[in-house]
């Protein structure tokens, strides 16, 4: 069985072959490369527990031949939620050896996104946390089960029942030899999370073939090597420090990753100490704490050779303080589940690092910034970015309306990112055409919190819209017209979280207005909002 998706054309797939971009092995080779040549080197550190190559392939095999005792085959799709922790990685090895796709949450998503994300993919087998607020208990088990009728396996970390103990699972030996194997290399091997500008997060479906370039480029690109010691500090699940070069980087060339729950600088500052880390993943909110409390640390960052910024605006002030900080060199990185990655490039001059976001990985990702009416423009016009190549997929999963929005007849995918070209293509972002506000790295969509909003029986009007922040680069303010001025923020939050949002969702401020504006069209005006809310004191701060 083949989970279904949009494929490449033939000739852009023979010629992503011809190039080697394609390998055809499965991303499983990651691992079995370094159990061959380097079993006995540290794979991983995850707070006192080192583990190596040896040791994650080991228990990658023992739940492998544990999920497929009990049915789990190629084909098949799981529903994973975990923290930063080693079996993290341990997991999403042991599902590819056996062709389970999963869908990787973020571990602050809550009973909305999770619930949206098996509607989607109805998995066979659900992975998860006992520390996670839904599955403190069992009643969010059985909901999914009720969800999703095909549901068979449900494994949870630290659970005390050994029938679902995830912990159990990992430490039982393999006796079995699974027939099934990965997935073919042009079939998916998991899905991705998008950032999301109309309501839960849609399915990007990857294959081995497409991110296993990805990995290998951005390893090249980077200069891993077996010595390279990685924070992840990000959210594991998240593109970014996943393959950019991010884990998977790391362990393609032998190196190690070291866990951190957050990107909370006293804690990495020690751990970066500790273990001498040579390289870390971070957004620019992150970066600005690192920078404010580094002084206090003279001794701790010594090992730090590369600090990476992406997923969110970038200021030039910030990015030029990171050598003389941090003592480290920067490199800016702009980048998407849905393929496209940006690089600046570790010999490029401070104009380049400073005020731009990169350039592509491959010669063959084919960039077109254009005007409203498709028209290409001009180095240095500011346009929609468009992009089709080896590594950026071809359709959102099971979403055949949207993806007709986003694609156009030659299968250039359009971001909804603002930016800007150089004459030696190298890319500048300068804001999203999508209504979407990116909140620090974590992207909301305006549409999904609107739309929980006007369910609010006291709410009449509602629209999301983002505001400027030093800090976080954007946050969220939500305009509401109320039937009952004794609204308050502290109840519309209580009311949100109630409904199963991430925390970091919810609005930052809210504004209450009789009406709100609306367009000649009818629409409300975002624009207008936008313009009323720098001087706006009918705004308050959500506590």
């Amino acid at each position: 069985m083949r989970i279904e998706y949009n494929r490449w054309p033939d000739e852009l797939a023979q010629r992503y072959r011809e190039c080697g971009y394609w390998l055809d092995q499965p991303l499983t080779r990651i691992l079995e490369q370094q159990c061959r040549e380097r079993p006995d080197a540290i794979a991983l550190i995850c707070g006192e527990r080192s583990l190596s190559y040896a040791d994650l392939d080991q228990q990658a095999n023992n739940l492998a031949a544990y999920l497929s005792a009990r049915g789990l085959t190629c084909g098949d799709k799981a529903l994973v939620q975990l923290p930063n922790i080693a079996e993290f990685y341990v997991v999403f090895f042991a599902l590819l050896k056996i062709g389970v796709a999963p869908v990787n949450a973020l571990f602050n998503h809550r009973h909305l996104e999770l619930s949206a994300y098996a509607r989607q993919i109805q998995p066979q087998l659900v992975i998860a946390s006992r520390h996670h607020e839904l599955f403190t208990n069992d009643d969010f088990v059985s909901e999914l089960h009720q969800l999703v009728p095909e549901l068979s396996v449900t494994l949870l970390l630290d659970d005390s029942n050994p029938q679902t103990s995830l912990n159990q699972a990992l430490a039982t030996p393999a006796r079995l030899d699974w027939s099934a194997g990965p997935s073919a290399p042009d079939e998916v091997a998991f899905f991705q999370l998008s950032g999301g500008s109309t309501g839960t997060p849609k399915l990007i479906p990857r294959t081995h073939n497409d991110y296993d370039y990805s990995v290998r480029a951005s390893a090249d690109i980077c200069q891993l090597t077996a010595e390279t010691r990685f924070l992840c500090a990000l959210p594991a699940a998240h593109n970014f420090p996943l393959s950019s070069p991010g884990a998977l980087g790391v362990f393609h060339v032998g190196g190690c990753v070291v866990l951190a729950s957050s990107p909370e600088p006293s804690s990495c500052f020690a751990l970066i100490e500790r273990h001498a880390v040579s390289m870390v993943a971070l957004v620019p909110p992150a970066v600005a704490l690192w920078l404010q409390a580094a002084p206090d640390y003279p001794a701790c960052l010594k090992s730090l050779q590369l600090i990476q910024v992406g997923g969110a605006s970038f200021a030039e002030s910030l990015a030029r303080r990171v050598p003389e900080v941090l003592g480290c060199r920067l490199q800016q990185v702009f980048g998407m589940a849905e393929g496209l990655v940006n690089y600046t490039r570790l010999d490029d001059d401070e104009l380049h690092i400073f005020t731009t976001q990169g350039c592509p990985i491959s010669p063959d990702d084919e960039i077109r910034v254009v005007d409203e009416s498709g028209i290409e423009l001009g180095f240095g016009e500011t346009g929609l970015l468009a992009t089709r190549g080896p590594y950026t997929f071809r359709g959102y999963y099971q979403s055949p309306e949207h993806n007709a929005r986003v694609f156009d007849t030659e299968g250039f995918y359009y971001s909804g990112d603002l930016v800007q070209r150089t004459a030696d293509g190298y890319l500048r972002v300068v804001g999203r055409v999508k209504d979407q506000i990116n909140r620090g790295g974590e992207k909301i969509a305006a549409e999904e919190i609107e739309h929980l909003l006007l369910q609010h029986p006291d709410v009449t009007q509602a629209a999301l819209v983002a505001m400027p922040d030093p800090l976080m680069g954007e946050k969220s303010c939500a305009f509401l017209s109320v039937t009952h001025s004794e609204l308050r923020p502290i109840a519309l939050r209580r009311y949100l979280l109630a409904q199963g949002i991430a925390e970091y969702k919810l609005p930052d401020r809210f504004c209450f207005l009789e009406h709100l504006p609306l367009t000649a069209v009818g629409k409300i005006d975002k624009q207008q909002l936008r313009a009323q809310l720098q001087a706006s004191s009918s705004c308050t701060e959500s506590v």
